[in-house]
């Protein structure tokens, strides 16, 4: 009864969503034109089938692929950005990645060394989970990179405990491993690329730097430490479960390493090594991730065969986080994304005598551009908007700056966050089981945390 409604639910917000694209289609807003009308339609269908789940992900790819070029909304380079992305090629590399570590059975022993200090309780076993993910924030520059990592031995873990696909404590072990992983990172300044195109613009358009300790001292308090303490309410609350270790589990008989093991572990050492200096080198972790790939394929190694790498590769993820990047490319590139901004900052009503509201209003601003235009392009939309910002709410420049922080972090769709979408690819976890809990953890941030880190920006006097 409950997946009969669930299902018509997800088709009447589908049905809604077509209407809407109808209504826009007869009676178009005059702030944008033509070309960007066609984008806005083409992506509220996409968002719509990305999020419902109607059709598999992939395949929404591929009609954003088929109708952009019909279309023509864009030039092809956009259109299949994806496919020449970092984040595209991390991602192959991750999956061969994810291949070794299972099938040589190094993740086996790495597994056994976490769930030694996991496993009194379902409570402590998600708790450490999402701590494992903060931790790796620090030390780990890319958020892909720590979902390439971290959800192979996850759902080792997962198995250990008895957690079965389709089951509430697998799908919570996943969760808590994907969202301690990425949101926290958001109050850490290196820990993910919207941080760092922040930091870029904001030292080429007002000559400043945001220091990482200041940062760290601004944000991590109640959008890394609280937010960490909240997706574990939320998992335990939406997915409960108990833990029930099973006989058979593959991490009670543990053999030797083998050289393969060993290997393994010395490459992934040194990716590791070479992810956290990226600020020394500047190599993007996909390419040091693609590097390894490599290795584990090359013939004298073969780490995974050809006939693993032919039967186990999911190709389908690949061609669905081409198409989600794509579609980014193509609503920034479009111009739909900045003209929306604007236009919601028209109508908002700021004012240099309410700064709570002001600082309300900018946080939404900044959700609402992130879901218009990603995370990663909310600082190149809003930061030339800084400083008339400024002016018309009477707060301080770098304040209204750090609002965008706080609103490209409160993200819901799949397009907007692709290392949540690349961890659910590699668990075999359905999408839309992101999509939900990124929302309820959405509402639970504008409602509760945004007022509690308002408080907590006064304390700190970044509102004089």
């Amino acid at each position: 009864m409950k997946q009969a409604f669930r299902k018509h639910f997800v088709y009447l917000i589908f049905i809604v969503l077509l209407f809407l694209s109808g209504w826009i289609l007869a009676f178009p807003p005059n702030i944008i034109d033509k070309n960007q009308l066609i984008t806005l339609i083409i992506g509220i269908l996409a968002i719509g089938l990305w999020a419902t789940g109607i059709i598999p992900e992939h395949i929404t790819a591929l009609l954003f692929f088929s109708a952009s070029m019909l279309l023509s909304i864009a030039q092809p380079e956009a259109i299949f950005s994806g496919f020449s992305s970092s984040a595209f090629w991390l991602v192959f590399a991750g999956l061969i990645i994810g291949i070794a570590i299972k099938n040589t059975g190094l993740g086996k022993h790495i597994a056994t060394l976490l769930v030694t200090h996991l496993e009194a309780n379902y409570l402590r076993l998600i708790s450490g989970v999402v701590a494992i993910g903060v931790l790796f924030s620090f030390l780990m520059p890319s958020a892909m990179a720590r979902m390439v990592l971290l959800i192979p031995i996850i759902l080792l873990i997962a198995s250990h405990f008895g957690f079965q696909p389709g089951s509430n404590g697998r799908t919570g072990i996943v969760l808590a491993a994907a969202m301690g992983a990425f949101f926290p990172a958001f109050s850490i300044l290196p820990a993910n690329v919207a941080n760092m195109v922040l930091s870029g613009m904001f030292e080429s358009q007002f000559n400043q730097s945001l220091l990482y300790g200041e940062y760290l001292l601004l944000h991590f308090p109640i959008l890394g430490f609280l937010k960490a303490l909240v997706i574990i309410g939320l998992i335990i609350w939406l997915y409960p479960d108990r833990i029930k270790e099973s006989d058979d589990s593959e991490l009670n008989n543990q053999k030797a390493w083998t050289k393969s093991e060993y290997l393994l572990a010395l490459l992934l050492g040194m990716a590791l090594l070479l992810w956290m200096s990226d600020f020394i080198h500047h190599i993007s972790p996909a390419w040091i991730a693609l590097v390894v790939a490599i290795i584990i394929l090359f013939p004298k190694v073969a780490i995974v065969s050809t006939t693993e790498f032919n039967q186990q590769i999911n190709y389908a993820s690949l061609f669905f986080v081409a198409g989600i990047i794509g579609f980014g490319v193509v609503i920034a590139q479009s111009g739909l994304g900045e003209v929306l901004a604007k236009e919601l900052l028209n109508r908002f009503p700021l004012n240099p005598e309410a700064p709570f509201i002001n600082y309300m209003l900018l946080n939404l601003v900044a959700i609402l551009t992130a879901i218009a235009t990603t995370s990663p392009s909310v600082p190149a939309v809003l930061t030339p908007l800084a400083e008339p910002l400024s002016q018309a709410t009477g707060l301080p420049l770098k304040t209204v700056i750090m609002t965008q922080v706080i609103g490209y972090s409160t993200t819901i769709f799949p397009y907007q966050t692709a290392p949540i979408l690349i961890a659910m690819n590699l668990a075999g976890e359905k999408l839309t089981t992101a999509v939900k809990f990124s929302a309820i953890l959405a509402i639970f941030t504008i409602f509760v945390l945004l007022p509690v880190n308002y408080l907590w920006w006064q304390f700190l006097g970044k509102f004089n």
